[in-house]
């Protein structure tokens, strides 16, 4: 299988499950996770969201955990990971209009490395202009975006578990999908899961 370095790429805000889970996950298979920030360095920490559907018209929004940095943003180099996660919440609005955080998204984007992007993450594909002619998914409040980027917006089921894979990205609706948003990152990535 050989261990992976990810980056994860995430800011005040961001949704808890969204960071948390993934980074656990991908740790327990033997990757190495680099979770980054612009402005933040390894051992600060980011503000957590979470975001939950209770019948409303829109997710509801609390307070969650501090999220860990662990790598040094000013410093890490693409060039260093096999595989990207963009995890949602409020954090990628802003961090949309950093430069480096775009630039770091078009590397990935144009060596076809694996992009895993959830629920506002495909704001930052969006943002770079990596998605012209792909399918994608999110939160539906981001579907314009995507279209308007170029982008083909695939249906998201009612109970939002549903993801969409278009070559090296892999995107899902909301945390409620991270069993096959994760399963679909790893197969990206090459990941064998023994038994």
């Amino acid at each position: 299988m050989g261990a992976k370095r990810i980056l994860m790429l995430v800011g005040d805000y961001v949704e808890d499950y969204e960071a948390m889970v993934p980074f656990q996950m991908l740790q327990m298979v033997g990757h190495q996770v680099d979770a980054v920030c612009p402005g933040k360095k390894p051992g600060d920490v980011v503000k957590t969201a979470v975001h939950d559907f209770e019948g409303d018209q829109t997710y509801l929004e609390r307070r969650g955990h501090n999220f860990r940095i662990t790598a040094d943003f000013d410093s890490i180099n693409p060039e260093d990971y096999d595989g990207l996660v963009i995890p949602g919440g409020r954090a990628p609005e802003y961090l949309r209009l950093n430069d480096k955080i775009i630039q770091i998204v078009k590397h990935f984007a144009e060596k076809n490395k694996p992009i895993a992007a959830i629920c506002h993450g495909p704001q930052l594909l969006t943002a770079a202009d990596v998605i012209r002619g792909k399918k994608l998914t999110a939160y539906p409040a981001v579907k314009a975006e995507i279209v308007l980027a170029g982008g083909i917006w695939c249906d998201v089921n009612e109970t939002f578990t549903n993801v969409c894979v278009d070559g090296n990205i892999v995107t899902a609706p909301a945390w409620t999908a991270h069993p096959w948003w994760m399963a679909k990152f790893l197969e990206l990535l090459g990941t064998k899961i023994e038994p």
